[in-house]
């Protein structure tokens, strides 16, 4: 059962610099169309990923700790195997915001990353994808919220 809630979704999305871990270098990678609307919708959004050294001009940090200054959450885009690594980073920088990012497929959510930010005073979003929550966010995406609803998934 899915932890995250309406609340904690605003919480997150209020914030003005996040971190996003596991952004491509492909432009055409969905990771990257998550990163171009944070940035088209004025936020000031950090890439993070160790094989890549910049991004659309900003520079690409290899680890949340590394971020200066530190980001106010991280939205993580990643293999679960990778997120329990990726929260332990976020409570070593400081970070007390983590959404693990969760579409199609099997996404970034981890039991043990759930877990270890509960234990550690992390506010988590459990799954879930940003665009369903996103004001006037294309069409596909408010489809994809108005299922979550019918099925009894979207967040209460």
């Amino acid at each position: 059962m899915p932890i995250a809630t309406r609340a904690t979704i605003k919480e997150f999305l209020n914030q003005k610099r996040i971190a996003i871990v596991g952004v491509s270098r492909d432009p055409k990678d969905f990771t990257r169309a998550v990163f171009d609307e944070f940035r088209k919708r004025g936020y000031a959004v950090v890439p993070v990923n160790p094989g890549v050294k910049e991004i659309d001009g900003l520079t690409c940090y290899a680890r949340v700790p590394d971020i200066t200054p530190k980001v106010d959450g991280v939205l993580i885009m990643t293999t679960p195997q990778v997120t329990d690594q990726i929260v332990r980073d976020c409570a070593e920088a400081g970070v007390k915001r983590v959404w693990m990012h969760k579409g199609e497929g099997l996404g970034a959510v981890s039991q043990s990353a759930i877990e270890y930010c509960q234990q550690n005073g992390i506010s988590v979003i459990d799954g879930q994808c940003p665009f369903m929550f996103l004001p006037q966010t294309m069409f596909l995406h408010r489809m994809h919220g108005f299922a979550k609803r019918v099925t009894g998934s979207y967040p209460a």
